[in-house]
Order: C-alpha cells, then sequence, then structure tokens
C-alpha cells in the first residue's frame, strides 16, 4: 500500500492525465520572431539570385513564413495547431496580397497626382490649352460628373429602393422570381453594353442628340441592381417582430414599412446607395458613346456635349504628351478622393442611422 502511494505522489509538478487538453503552447513572439527572420531570409534570396521585384521578394518570405509557422508549431505543439496556425497565416496572407496593390495603386496615384493639384488645376477648364502646354484644369470634368452622377442617382435610387421592398415585403409568384431574374441579370451587364443600348434607342431612335443625361440614362441601367440588391438584403435583415408588433396595433402595412421597416434599415440602405454611387462614378464607357467630352464648361447636362473625370483622364491619356500625363494622374487623384469621401459619408450615415440598443 505504501509501494502505491509513493507511486501515486507527484515528484516534479502536478500530474497531466492521459489524453488532457493542457499542452505546451509557444509564446506570443514566436510568430513574430518568425515573421521577421522570413523576411530577411526573402531579402537575402531575392538579391542573391538578383530578382529585380520586391513582390518576388515578398512572395518568398510569405512562403518562408508560412513553412517556419508549420515546423515552428508542430515541433513545440503539435501537427492539429500547427495546421490551425497555418490556415490563420494563410488567411493574413491573403489579406497581405489584396492591400498591396491596393496601396500600390493609392501611393502611385498621389505621388505622380499631388504635383499639379492647385487650386487654379480646380477652377480652370481645358479651353484653349493644347497637348503641350502647362496649365489647364479639371473643372469642366467636375462639373459634368457632379451632374451626371446626380441625375443617375436621382432616377435610379427611388427606382431600385421601391423594388426592393416589392420583392421583399409583397413579392410573391411568377412576378417577383421574374423581377429577381432579370435584376440578377442587370447586375453582370458590362457598362458597355448599356452604353450601347442607349445609343441605340436615346439617340439613333429617338433623335436625341449627346449629352450628359444620355451618359446618365446609361448610368441607371449600371445603377440600380446594386441599389436593388443592397437594399433587399438590408430590408431582410429588420426582425418581423417589429412588422407584427405594429400589424398588433392595427397600423397599416404601407404604413409600417414607411414608419418602422425603412427607418430601422435606413443605415444599411443609404450605405448600400453611397457604395452605388461610387461604382458609377468611374465608368468610363458610357461616357465615351453618350457623352462625348468637352473642352468647356457646360453646366446644362440636357444640352451639348459634357465631359466627366473619366473621360477626362482617358482624353488625357490619348494626347501623349508629358502635360497631359501630369493631368491625367492628377485628375485620377481626383476621382479617387471623391470615392473616398463618399464612402466616408457612407460609413458616417450608417453609423448615425444605426439602431440604438441599451446596455
Amino acid at each position: 500500500m505504501s509501494d502505491t502511494m509513493t507511486d501515486q505522489r507527484p515528484t516534479t509538478g502536478p500530474l497531466v492525465p492521459r489524453g488532457s487538453l493542457t499542452h505546451r503552447r509557444m509564446p506570443r513572439w514566436v510568430p513574430a520572431a518568425i515573421a521577421v527572420v522570413a523576411i530577411a531570409l526573402g531579402v537575402t534570396i531575392g538579391l542573391a539570385f538578383d530578382l529585380s521585384s520586391h513582390v518576388q521578394w515578398g512572395l518568398i518570405a510569405l512562403v518562408l513564413f508560412v513553412l517556419g509557422t508549420y515546423v515552428t508549431t508542430a515541433v513545440v505543439e503539435d501537427r492539429r495547431q500547427a495546421k490551425d496556425r497555418v490556415a490563420t497565416s494563410l488567411v493574413w496572407a491573403c489579406f497581405v496580397l489584396a492591400v498591396v496593390p491596393l496601396y500600390s495603386l493609392v501611393q502611385t496615384t498621389i505621388a505622380k497626382g499631388v504635383k499639379d493639384l492647385d487650386g487654379n488645376f480646380l477652377t480652370h477648364s481645358m479651353a484653349g490649352v493644347l497637348a503641350g502646354d502647362e496649365g489647364g484644369g479639371v473643372y469642366h470634368a467636375i462639373i459634368g460628373t457632379l451632374e451626371q452622377v446626380g441625375l443617375a442617382s436621382l432616377i435610379a435610387v427611388p427606382i431600385g429602393v421601391l423594388t426592393a421592398i416589392y420583392l421583399v415585403e409583397y413579392g410573391r409568384g411568377k412576378l417577383a422570381l421574374a423581377v429577381t431574374f432579370f435584376v440578377d441579370v442587370m447586375t453582370g451587364i458590362p457598362s458597355i453594353v448599356s452604353g450601347l443600348f442607349i445609343l441605340a434607342f436615346w439617340i439613333l431612335a429617338l433623335g436625341f442628340h449627346y449629352s450628359g443625361f444620355a451618359g446618365s440614362l446609361a448610368l441607371v441601367i449600371l445603377m440600380i441592381p446594386v441599389v436593388v440588391r443592397s437594399t433587399e438584403e438590408m430590408l431582410k435583415l429588420v426582425p418581423n417582430e417589429l412588422r407584427e408588433a405594429s400589424y398588433a396595433l392595427g397600423v397599416p402595412k404601407w404604413r409600417t414599412i414607411l414608419k418602422v421597416v425603412l427607418p430601422t434599415a435606413l443605415g444599411g440602405i443609404t450605405t448600400g446607395i453611397m457604395l452605388a454611387v461610387a461604382r458609377i462614378a468611374g465608368e468610363t464607357a458610357p461616357v465615351l458613346l453618350l457623352v462625348f467630352g468637352n473642352q468647356m464648361i457646360n453646366n446644362d447636362p440636357f444640352n451639348g456635349p459634357q465631359s466627366s473625370l473619366p473621360f477626362y483622364i482617358y482624353e488625357q491619356y490619348l494626347l501623349g504628351t508629358d502635360q497631359a500625363y501630369a493631368r491625367a494622374w492628377s485628375a485620377a487623384l481626383v476621382l479617387i478622393a471623391f470615392v473616398m469621401i463618399l464612402n466616408l459619408v457612407a460609413r458616417g450615415i450608417a453609423r448615425w442611422k444605426a439602431p440604438k440598443t441599451g446596455r
């Protein structure tokens, strides 16, 4: 009996039962150390083999980091934890691979576009400015973009929101299925197809002239499915309990939608609309076909050719001079800033209109 008690007495610490979930863990600083070593090896290999692209250095470092993480975790912990850490590393690697091109795009545009971006560039047009001349501006293109996108939004937002309300609150049967099908088809329509349709219908068939409004009609076709899909998903997130409580008080369905459903989903709906606006702001193909371009300021979108930021960038690139390239980069920076502002406004409205929950 005494021998048995002696064998069960711990000598170096608490016993870990067989099959316990307790296991050795790597210190938290180890993944960072592995990343530093992988980057150093990637740079060394790149220099040794005279690899000119830093992207190749990064990919080598990424592969070494994943392999180092797996081997180290398998030795210190076990293979199951090693596989889990490798999966986590791959997720972060994919995130980095997605961010790096975006960072490179923004950094390059800022570096090349900020040189000529000043008050004169933002307040003057290209009237009387030749391809090789200094100066010139983007004011007429900004006016065209704001008017074309604004007109498209005035038409597409009510149609898209009302269509989404029908699909979520009223849609039943074959008509709802047909509407859903055509919305899905419109989502995949290339912008050039929408431009060709408006060109054939509005200009060639009906006899109207090139104008900013013609470009807006093509942008409407591209914007409606985005608004419908985003609004539809936001309306589906509204709890049915809110609708049922309203119905129990005798409130009619249309008033429930107007006073309960839409205010609850307003933040998400606004975000979707802003993203749709940002999506059409950079479209070039419909503008090339329908707006036709203009070197001077045209404040009337219903009469005469007009310019826009995407068309201006394309136009300056075709001129081929250093001065034109500089103006194109500056216009691209203005367009990126415009889209970024729209996204920030959308996030602000979504947070402001989000339903308040008690703590």
